[in-house]
């Protein structure tokens, strides 16, 4: 069973934290939004089958991690610093899913000599200023109601948050699957987030369309671009066009939604420990 581990940050801040306690190559995994940053138990067994130490934390405002007003996704990489060498940490990898998939980007981006390769499972794209995509950025999202929200500022984020409730349209069947199986563990997760309240996703939204704090241009890890070809919260096109962006992105797309992915965690896995004896 994973331990749990709060410590304190300068500042004053605490994060809240999750070791496997395995041996073998640390992996630090980015939550969904929202969770509560334990670390799900499929990603302990398929770590365990590959002699991989999973780690995980919660981001500010969720679990017992404390808030960090203004959080931008680029802050997440000092936060994974920060867990990496509470926990003893050197060289590791990262795997993060839908919201923390985009902040597993920030330590790709920003971690250059401590990650050796990331993994990242339906990712949402940098929502540009001058909305100059190539794409529609909201094009095959079923309910951006947070989303839009958030562009409006963190009040109108809120407001939206007191009537707000999920669209059962933005997965696909495989989804309920995947919920009903083997990641029976990231709906409990969800729904111990919500009961705590909506501050952590908010966050996650406000930082989702706020400049991030890097370029993807700036990456030069490898990584690895999971999602689902009928993904209907963070749709293949923005995998698509990160693919473009990155200089050393792999894309694999895969029939499936946005958790069905998945699914394909231990391939990622492989791919992580590939890329760690390369690094």
């Amino acid at each position: 069973m994973a331990v749990r581990h709060e410590f304190a940050l300068d500042g004053g801040r605490t994060l809240d934290a999750h070791d496997s306690g395995l041996g073998g190559f640390p992996v630090i995994w980015m939550h969904p939004s929202p969770q509560t940053g334990a670390i799900l138990e499929p990603l302990v067994s398929l770590g365990a089958e590959r002699d991989i130490r999973m780690l995980s934390y919660a981001r500010p405002s969720y679990g017992a991690s404390t808030p960090s007003p203004g959080r931008i996704v680029a802050d997440a990489a000092d936060d994974v610093a920060a867990v990496a060498d509470e926990f003893g940490l050197d060289r590791f990898a990262v795997i993060g899913s839908s919201g923390g998939a985009t902040h597993a980007l920030a330590c790709a981006a920003l971690l250059p000599d401590r990650v050796t390769g990331v993994a990242s499972f339906s990712a949402i794209a940098p929502l540009s200023p001058e909305r100059t995509h190539e794409f529609d950025w909201f094009d095959g999202m079923v309910a951006p109601g947070g989303l839009r929200a958030a562009m409006l500022g963190r009040a109108a984020r809120v407001a939206f948050a007191a009537s707000d409730e999920f669209d059962d349209d933005s997965f696909i069947e495989a989804d309920y699957e995947a919920l009903a199986g083997d990641w029976s563990a990231l709906g409990d997760e969800a729904n111990a987030a919500n009961s705590a309240g909506p501050a952590g996703l908010i966050d996650d939204d406000m930082a989702l369309v706020s400049p991030w704090g890097f370029d993807l241009a700036d990456i030069t890890v490898p990584v690895l671009l999971v999602q689902g070809d009928a993904d209907r919260i963070a749709p293949r096109t923005h995998a698509e066009w990160m693919a473009t962006r990155i200089r050393d992105a792999e894309l694999r797309l895969i029939p499936g939604g946005h958790i069905s992915v998945l699914s394909e965690s231990g391939v990622a896995m492989d791919w992580l420990l590939e890329k760690s004896l390369q690094g």
